[in-house]
This record gives structure tokens, C-alpha cells and sequence, in this order.
């Protein structure tokens, strides 16, 4: 198998995109990312081994780009947005827990049939909108640890950020889906 002319590679391009803009949450530099995949598989096209797809090859270079592009979201302090989301909530969770640590009053809710929902086309609508709510930096995180599989120590490498901090932003970003989920999905499935 032999790696297809430029053009043919170009039309991976829009697969790129939204893989790239579901990752970073950022038009330009999503953008960006994609076209710095292309140009680095053009330079190393002759370096193409076949030993995966076109689009799985691509895919890995474009991992790369990424994490690239999220450490220069990182360095850029007028890139990252901290704000509140638009419903208000701050992601402080701990009006959810009593004052030894234990669930108060709002303790997780059964989701009788979690597997199930992954194969509904419509959760994964909600999840995109509940995930778009997550703060910038807080996204980034979470997006690093679940989507791209890095250690929390790469990502704290990465992003130059200690490794209390990652652990607390995961902590947010899965406590803000959570909610927004049982919200959102769960509590409209029962």
C-alpha cells in the first residue's frame, strides 16, 4: 500500500478537522493543527510504512499537533478561559458533599443502563454540549487525559501544571459532566 497523491490526502482533511476542533474547542487553532498534519505527512510521505491506514496514520501525527497546540493554549494566558459556564455554576462542587467528605444530599444517581446510552446518537449530542460547557483549561485536561490517553504526569509536563492541579480540573470536568449528564440525559430516561 503506498500512500495517496496529495490530493487524495487532502480529502482526509474534514475528518482532521473535527477530530482536531472536538479536542482542542478552538477554531484556529484546530485549524492549524490539521494543516501542520498535512504538511508533516506530505514531508514524510515517502517515510509511509502501510503498516496502518492513511487515516489512523494521520490520526497519530495529528495526536501529536495537538498536543502541540494545547501546550501553546497553555503558555498563552489570553487563550484560556477560567469563566463561569452559562448556567452559573463556578464547578464548585462542594455544596454536594457534607462536611466530612461523604455525599450530602445530591449522591450520584443509578444510570441503570450506561452502555446503552452509548449507542444512542443523541447522547453523544448531549455529551458534546454538556463537554463544550467545561471551562477552556478544564476541557483541555480532561480532554488529554480520556480522549488522547496521556499519564497525568504528561499531561503535567505538557501544560506545565502540577500534578494537584490536573487532578483537580479532572475532578471538575468529570463532576460537571456527571451533573450535566444526569441532567441532561439520565434524568430525562427514566
Amino acid at each position: 500500500m503506498t500512500l495517496p497523491a496529495d490530493q487524495q490526502l487532502a480529502d482526509y482533511r474534514d475528518y482532521l478537522l473535527r477530530y482536531a476542533l472536538y479536542r482542542l474547542r478552538d477554531e484556529a487553532a484546530a485549524e492549524e493543527a490539521v494543516q501542520d498534519t498535512l504538511l508533516a505527512a506530505l514531508q514524510a510521505k515517502q517515510g509511509f510504512a502501510a503498516q496502518s491506514s492513511v487515516k489512523t496514520w494521520l490520526t497519530g501525527i495529528l495526536k501529536h499537533k495537538i498536543i502541540d497546540a494545547q501546550r501553546r493554549l497553555c503558555r498563552d494566558p489570553f487563550q484560556l478561559d477560567e469563566r463561569v459556564d452559562e448556567d452559573g455554576d463556578s464547578s464548585d462542587f462542594d455544596s454536594l458533599f457534607d462536611t466530612q467528605g461523604h455525599w450530602g444530599s445530591e449522591a450520584p444517581r443509578n444510570w441503570a443502563k450506561p452502555e446503552a446510552a452509548l449507542e444512542a446518537q443523541d447522547f453523544w449530542r448531549v455529551y458534546a454540549e454538556c463537554s463544550e460547557r467545561l471551562p477552556k483549561r478544564t476541557a483541555l485536561v480532561f480532554a488529554m487525559r480520556e480522549s488522547l490517553g496521556l499519564e497525568i504526569d504528561e499531561i503535567c509536563q505538557n501544560l506545565e501544571i502540577s500534578t494537584t492541579n490536573c487532578s483537580v480540573l479532572l475532578y471538575r470536568a468529570r463532576m460537571s459532566l456527571r451533573l450535566c449528564l444526569e441532567k441532561n440525559w439520565f434524568g430525562l430516561q427514566a
